[in-house]
């Protein structure tokens, strides 16, 4: 791939399903991301955002029974760029992240590729403009 559409973007993975987590990560580094985890526990994404090595984040809405809401949070008093994954409805989503992307699982990654690299040319990343 010539011009990968995410090179030099990086994105904070939250996901605790494995399977769903490797794919992430092998599709977002495949166009030329660089990942941080991907991280499965609401401990580990807090100190992960508290570290801010990344220019936006895909995040499960729930990890091992847990609301990630508190990521979500933090992540918008950054103001970095994120969307949720879910296996639920949008309805589950509290009214003030209603504003936020939720890709419903399955989804597919070319879809899920350019939405994140546009969130990665909303916050300053180097990743390819879209038109």
């Amino acid at each position: 791939m010539s011009n990968p559409l995410l090179h030099g973007c990086r994105i904070l993975v939250v996901e605790d399903e494995y399977l769903l987590a490797d794919d992430l990560v092998r599709i977002f580094r495949t166009h030329g991301a660089t990942i941080v985890g991907p991280i499965g526990r609401l401990e580990i994404a807090l100190a992960a955002l508290n570290r801010g090595d990344f220019d936006a984040a895909v995040m499960d809405l729930k990890l091992n029974g847990e609301n990630s809401y508190a990521i979500a949070d933090g992540l918008a008093r950054l103001n970095i760029p994120f969307l949720f994954l879910t296996g639920y409805g949008a309805e589950a989503i509290p009214l003030r992240f209603r504003h936020v992307k939720c890709w419903d699982k399955p989804f597919k990654d070319g879809d899920i590729i350019k939405e994140v690299a546009r969130l990665c040319s909303k916050c300053g990343g180097t990743g390819s403009q879209l038109p």
